[in-house]
């Protein structure tokens, strides 16, 4: 046999499979490896804060044609008191729309009993209470057992319980995860996580890679926002501030994949308007990360 042509043979054959080795073992890796993991697909990016925020107070219809226009599939519903007569027909229209009704805000017992008629899986996005006595350890199960008739609620409906950070004791990111962690290890609560938001976490800028740490295995939804020091403004398109391109690099590199919201909740201007600068501002950053 020829030595030389088969030492040739023999280094192709070892040298293939590395490289099959190396495609195989890049393809299976971990979206934080490759570093592709935040989802900024359309179907992914979730409309928050677009219905009392809306300067052009837009109809039910309205707002599913609008959000069908921006190529937008998924809502979080928030509102006031003028609109529960309309909560159906948001419903509707968005499943006329092919829209998800992703999440609702806090809480209503008309809201529970259409949640049953339509056969819709919302998240529903809580604050939770504030105790102002007691341990750590005591504030955190009291927090959790007032809670629980929600988490029980919502369970019975097949819906997941986000617990949404909105300043004060109840906002801090290591009390949202022990009340977590307490509901999932002390009522089975499993359907129970965290809503994070940009916009209430101006104090966090400096630790927010713990932070962000700390929360990702809990995490539901989290929502973007423009982000300078000393929440100046506190609402901020995308892309504006000074900060939250680090923040998402940061979110990219813990290989989370999940939800992602972009909001208006700006009064005095048209949410079209708020949501397009958005995805603007989150299409120019994704560039510049990637």
């Amino acid at each position: 046999m020829d030595i030389s042509r088969f030492s040739r043979t023999l280094t192709w054959f070892v040298v293939t499979l590395f490289a099959v080795g190396l495609i195989h073992s890049f393809s299976n890796a971990s979206p934080a490896e490759n570093e592709k993991s935040i989802n900024f697909s359309p179907e992914n990016l979730v409309a928050w804060c677009i219905v009392p925020f809306d300067a052009k107070h837009r109809s039910p219809a309205e707002r599913a044609a609008m959000l069908n226009r921006l190529g937008l599939n998924r809502v979080a519903y928030d509102w006031r008191a003028e609109h529960v007569p309309t909560f159906e027909k948001e419903i509707l229209e968005y499943k006329k729309h092919g829209i998800d009704f992703f999440a609702f805000w806090d809480w209503h017992p008309e809201m529970v009993e259409l949640v049953k008629k339509h056969g819709i899986h919302p998240q529903f996005w809580v604050m939770m209470p504030n105790p102002e006595t007691g341990t750590q350890e005591e504030k955190v199960e009291a927090a959790a057992k007032q809670l629980m008739p929600k988490v029980n609620e919502a369970r019975q409906l097949g819906c997941q319980l986000g617990l949404y950070n909105h300043g004060g004791w109840a906002g801090e990111p290591l009390n949202l995860v022990a009340v977590c962690r307490w509901l999932r290890d002390h009522a089975d609560a499993k359907h129970v996580g965290i809503v994070y938001n940009f916009h209430h976490a101006h104090e966090h800028i400096d630790d927010f890679a713990d932070v962000f740490a700390s929360l990702k295995s809990y995490l539901l939804c989290l929502n973007l926002n423009g982000m300078n020091r000393d929440a100046n403004p506190k609402i901020l398109p995308i892309g504006q501030g000074e900060f939250e391109k680090e923040m998402i690099e940061i979110v990219q590199h813990t290989g989370y994949d999940g939800p992602i919201g972009i909001l208006d909740h700006r009064e005095d201007t048209d949410s079209e308007v708020s949501l397009r600068e958005n995805l603007d501002g989150l299409a120019r950053l994704q560039n510049e990360i990637e």
